[in-house]
């Protein structure tokens, strides 16, 4: 059995959490995304402006009246990629218990 290779960026369990958190919304607030993903600003700000510079993740900034904002989106790329190394992992696994399963004990 071929399995679908592993998507190098999603292979960090951050980032893969990150694209993951994403997946289930439009659009989050920095703050939002960092706190569910337990992650200091900076740690998010480096994993976030990766998977951005991949084309995985949109970044914006702006304002909400005079407080300074950044909201992060999953690309429809992003969507795909994260999509192919979640069928990647599901066929991993299920190999494995197949292995696991057909072991003589």
């Amino acid at each position: 059995m071929t399995t679908p290779p592993l998507d190098p960026a999603l292979q960090s369990p951050t980032r893969l959490m990150l694209a993951s958190y994403l997946s289930g919304c439009d659009t989050a607030e920095f703050q939002a995304v960092q706190e569910y993903c337990e992650l200091t600003p900076s740690n998010l700000s480096k994993h976030a402006t990766a998977l951005s510079e991949l084309g995985y993740i949109q970044i914006h900034k702006g304002y909400v009246g005079k407080r300074p904002r950044t909201w992060l989106s999953l690309t429809p790329g992003g969507h795909a990629a994260l999509q192919s190394h979640l069928h990647a992992l599901q066929q991993i696994a299920a190999a494995a218990a197949k292995a696991a399963a057909d072991r003589p004990r």
